[in-house]
């Protein structure tokens, strides 16, 4: 009787991690804010407009320098809201979608797009990012067309600035 009870429990647990799996899938909009994006599905994203300028900050709500960063992006995407898109990608986990990652945004009124990247292949798309990227966050890149820069550091909101007006000049 005690194998059948522990094999009827195994089977309802491993069920309902299947579920929550199925609940976020890849490129599933969560609520109206955030979106769970694979890396392959991001990257096509991005190709969707080759004349808008993307800086991409990769972070996670339990990274304090990616946090204390945060209000510098959302200032960058005001003031240039013309012809940059700030996109926060997320590296939380998954199963903190619900519990961490969007009460986080609610929290601190985040108004760039918020995208929670699902895909736990990190040593294959790491290096897509950038061939020098340890892995460490926060990380930023900045991308127009083929126009690529990539920096691996936390930013100011001077340097952040800098660096926006020093890439749509190159």
């Amino acid at each position: 009787m005690k194998y059948y009870i522990i094999i009827l429990s195994l089977f309802a647990f491993l069920s309902c991690k299947k579920h929550d799996a199925e609940k976020i899938s890849s490129k599933q909009t969560v609520n109206d804010e955030i979106e769970v994006y694979s890396f392959e599905e991001f990257e096509l994203f991005l190709e969707e407009d080759e004349d808008q300028i993307y800086i991409i900050n990769f972070w996670a709500t339990w990274c304090k320098p990616c946090i204390q960063e945060l209000p510098y992006f959302e200032a960058a995407q005001k003031m240039h809201k013309e012809d940059v898109k700030v996109i926060l990608l997320s590296l939380d986990f998954t199963n903190k979608l619900e519990s961490q990652l969007i009460p986080f945004v609610k929290k601190n009124s985040i108004q760039s797009q918020v995208i929670l990247l699902d895909d736990p292949h990190e040593n294959e798309w790491i290096p897509k990012v950038d061939s020098t990227w340890s892995g460490a966050i926060p990380a930023t890149l900045m991308i127009k067309g083929s126009k690529r820069k990539f920096y691996e550091q936390s930013f100011s909101e001077k340097e952040l600035e800098n660096e926006i007006l020093n890439f749509k000049n190159l």
